[in-house]
């Protein structure tokens, strides 16, 4: 167990996306200030808020329960960057792999306390 949410590999990647989101979306058309971009940066934020609250829970299957509504998330914004790409927008290859990478990290992560919950 580690000492602090932030020493989490997860947390530091998905908060690493959140910040390559904001930076990204900060091109995107004024018209979708109210759509794909606060859609996204909401879904790209509850990645890691996620994480944290999930983080501080007692018990293995509270941890869980919000990292699995992280891992909607992850999807959702899988989602939003196909989006962004296909109405050519911007390029998203390179968030697509962070996310990917975050993706694998909270599956593992959320496996592993699996296992210990079926202990």
């Amino acid at each position: 167990m580690t000492q602090n949410y932030e020493n989490l590999l997860v947390w530091q990647k998905a908060h690493s996306f959140v910040l390559e989101v904001y930076k990204m979306t900060q091109g995107l058309p004024v018209e979708e200030k109210f759509g794909i971009v606060s859609q996204l940066r909401r879904a790209a934020v509850s990645i890691p808020a996620n994480i944290v609250e999930g983080y501080v829970k007692n018990s293995h299957l509270d941890k869980l329960r919000f990292y699995n509504i992280a891992q909607g998330s992850v999807s959702e914004c899988f989602y939003y960057l196909r989006l962004v790409a296909d109405l050519g927008y911007a390029k998203t290859d390179d968030l697509s792999q962070v996310l990917s990478e975050v993706s694998k990290l909270l599956t593992a992560y959320s496996s592993g306390l699996k296992r210990n919950t079926a202990k």
